[in-house]
């Protein structure tokens, strides 16, 4: 099943992202928020099943008395299982590791690999080329390394090699995903799962007989696929989609990428670093339509102008036909808006970068009266799966990619997290403008919350004001350490409550820098009282300390709320019964 896009990272309509699981990054080991990183180590995962083994006996007592109390039978209610997740991408695999430190018995069922579109053709893979595209194009950075005091001669790269390096960094993640599920007692089901019936699920293989089981709940969690536009052909050699660029069998002279979001704006990083030109076919008006536009204005300054790429905007790939027969590929070009034929471009090969579309066909939907909207599951926000006729269906979840919310790979893990909150009788909402996404470019780009437009939109509409500041990376003392003062920072608030509605970077480490403005959004964190956290000196995390500090938001009796916000009650309590039950388990 598939889980996140190749950029791990997101924009609205089809994106990037993950459904059983981008951004920016799969995550599996747990924290107090239960964030997860891909990776688990293997001594890691041993410690942490027996920490689980152990702090779950006591909650797995409780689910089955709880099941029994409603049931009036034994076990999980009669079930063969308390949770039954179909799809194990990032998504999934967050979601079974959480079922199983609340007690749950979990199976998970999967009809590819382990690790979705994230870990084997997506965020993982990508994020390995983007890593060598890093480095060439700082080696081949002549005046860089000289104002550095570096020398640095005919620097070059072995292209299976590099191929080599993101198909082994897969196969390791994925065998970590899949070893830390085992070693916490999740089931994995070999096949393709489908819903036959209320709490009951059919999978197999194909010229294998099917199997059926019964689950308490259910959670779909299928993810996407890359999505073609009509009249494109797909040979997977010439004109390809992310799953085949990331093998990078070639690398080809001149490249067209149709789509300059963020999967196509990274591959253009990996491309043009390997010695690519490069040239985007963008249907809107600009460039990185789905970013702030002050963002994207500055990206195209930094990523795309001084770099061997141009690009016709406002036009549609009509018709693409792979190279065959001594013919290059031929990509006809007709006017976004009045359908007129406007050029027709002939390239050694063409990537199809327009985004991600839901992995829903064949789960036995029509069993239960739920009919797709575009191809995603309609779900409230507690990500239950709506019928056709606008009611809840019980016992029945869908996240990630397939239900459209939100297309990253953390964030159908924060989806499944949510989701297995509530089957334990916690009830959650997850707040989806909390949750950041990253483009992993040199430099990277990163975001959370509103971009400008949306933030002025939302406060004509409910009557506020809001402000923006802004600080440069070229006043921060690590960045021109490392001479890389490309970058900006923009916060958007509102003066009156000193809420942040939206951060946007562009810089180095953007990345990992705008995981501080998210939590503090999650935590309900207003600016009167972050502007007083301390920052080491020298970092870059002292980008988010001048941006913060840059804004003015009004004191008042709204400075502080009244009451902890809900995330962060949910912390408390976690850390409170993980106490108690560690507590616990030390008494004889």
């Amino acid at each position: 099943m598939n889980s996140a896009a190749a950029a791990c990272a997101s924009a609205p309509a089809r994106v990037v992202g993950g459904g059983g699981g981008g951004g920016g990054g799969a995550r599996s080991a747990r924290g107090p928020c239960g964030i997860r990183v891909c990776g688990l180590g293997g001594e890691a995962v041993a410690r942490r099943s027996l920490r689980i083994s152990q702090g779950a006996a006591v909650r797995r007592a409780a689910v089955a008395a709880r099941a029994a109390a409603e049931n009036g039978v034994a076990g999980s209610g009669g079930f063969d299982y308390d949770l039954v997740i179909i799809g194990a991408g990032v998504g999934g695999h967050g979601a079974a590791l959480h079922a199983v430190e609340e007690g749950l018995k979990t199976a998970i069922i999967e009809g590819d690999v382990v690790g979705g579109t994230c870990v084997n053709r997506g965020c993982v893979p990508s994020k390995a080329l983007l890593a060598v595209s890093g480095r060439m194009r700082e080696l081949h950075d002549e005046h860089h390394m000289k104002s550095l005091g570096l020398q640095v001669s005919s620097p070059g790269y072995d292209r299976q090699a590099v191929a080599d390096h993101a198909n082994n960094l897969a196969s390791k993640i994925r065998s970590n995903l899949t070893n830390s599920m085992k070693a916490l007692g999740v089931d994995i089901l070999t096949g393709f799962g489908a819903i036959v019936g209320k709490q009951k699920v059919r999978y197999g293989k194909v010229g294998f007989p099917d199997k059926e089981i019964t689950a308490r709940n259910i959670i779909i969690a299928t993810g996407s696929v890359p999505f073609v536009p009509k009249g494109i052909e797909v040979d997977g050699k010439t004109v390809f989609t992310s799953d085949h660029a990331l093998k990078l069998e070639s690398v080809p002279d001149w490249i067209a990428i149709v789509g300059s979001g963020y999967i196509g704006l990274e591959f253009s990083d990996v491309y043009t670093a390997l010695g690519s030109e490069v040239t985007f076919v963008e249907a809107l008006d600009q460039l990185m339509p789905g970013f702030d536009p002050e963002i994207a204005k500055l990206a195209q300054r930094v990523l795309i102008n001084p770099r061997n790429i141009d690009y016709h905007t406002g036009v549609f790939a009509s018709k693409i036909t792979p190279a065959k027969d001594g013919k290059p590929v031929q990509i006809e070009l007709i006017d976004a808006k009045t359908k007129e034929h406007k050029e027709t471009l002939e390239v050694d090969a063409a990537l199809i970068a327009t985004g991600r579309a839901p992995f829903t066909k064949g789960l036995g939907l029509e069993n239960i009266n739920v009919v797709t909207q575009r191809g995603f599951i309609p779900v409230d926000e507690r990500m239950r799966v709506m019928d056709a006729d606008g009611n809840v269906v019980p016992n029945l979840y869908c996240i990630g990619d397939a239900n459209g919310k939100l297309m990253l790979a953390h964030a159908a893990s924060a989806q499944g997290i949510s989701v297995v909150e509530q089957i334990s009788g916690r009830d959650h909402i997850l707040n989806h403008l909390s949750i950041p996404a990253a483009c992993f470019t040199h430099p990277e780009i990163s975001m959370v919350g509103l971009t400008e437009p949306q933030a002025r939109e939302k406060a004509d509409k409910e009557g506020f004001e809001i402000s923006v500041v802004k600080t440069s990376f070229k006043a921060n003392t690590k960045a021109l350490a490392e001479n890389e003062g490309d970058g900006l920072a923009k916060l958007i608030y509102r003066p009156d409550t000193g809420e942040i509605l939206g951060v946007h970077i562009l810089g180095l480490h953007a990345a990992d820098l705008i995981h501080e403005a998210s939590n503090a959004i999650a935590l309900g964190t207003r600016l009167q009282d972050i502007k007083f956290a301390v920052h080491a000196h020298p970092t870059l995390s002292e980008v988010l300390d001048e941006l913060f500090k840059a804004a003015k938001p009004r004191e008042g009796p709204e400075r502080k709320p009244k009451h902890p916000p809900q995330p962060l009650l949910k912390v408390l309590s976690f850390v409170t019964r993980l106490l108690t039950s560690q507590k616990q388990n030390r008494q004889p």
